[in-house]
């Protein structure tokens, strides 16, 4: 199932609040994605129409399997090109940057040429 570049976002911001905060509702996705509250619950409720979140009665959001399953690949090559352009000599701030704006278009096949390529240097670091 193809999922948009913006389903990706919202279940990775999901992601990331639940693991700082523990908790997450509409207005903390709103607050960390600089988005209006009524773009973030339309937004919502298509994720949970698709299945990839629920929400219970209190508001609070969790990710299903699905979601979690997207939102867990996105965040992991979130971290791994941010860091790949960190150690080529790209400040943070960049490195994050680029790192989401090409981390939902990246083929299997490069992301996976990077890691192989980074792997690399990290074992010359520890020889």
């Amino acid at each position: 199932m193809e999922i948009h570049e913006s389903a990706e976002d919202y279940l990775e911001t999901i992601l990331i609040l639940k693991e700082r905060t523990g908790q997450v509702r509409s207005i903390d996705i709103a607050t960390e994605m600089n988005y209006s509250k009524p773009s973030i619950s339309v937004a919502m409720k298509k994720l949970r129409e698709n299945g990839y979140i629920r929400v219970d009665r209190e508001g609070f959001i969790e990710l299903t399997e699905s979601g979690y399953a997207i939102a867990s690949d996105i965040y992991n090559r979130h971290q791994v090109l941010t860091d790949f352009f960190v150690a080529l000599g790209v400040d943070e701030k960049t490195a994050a940057e680029d790192a989401c704006k090409i981390e939902h278009d990246l083929s299997a096949q490069t992301f996976e040429k990077i890691v192989e390529h980074a792997a690399k240097f990290t074992d010359a670091d520890t020889h």
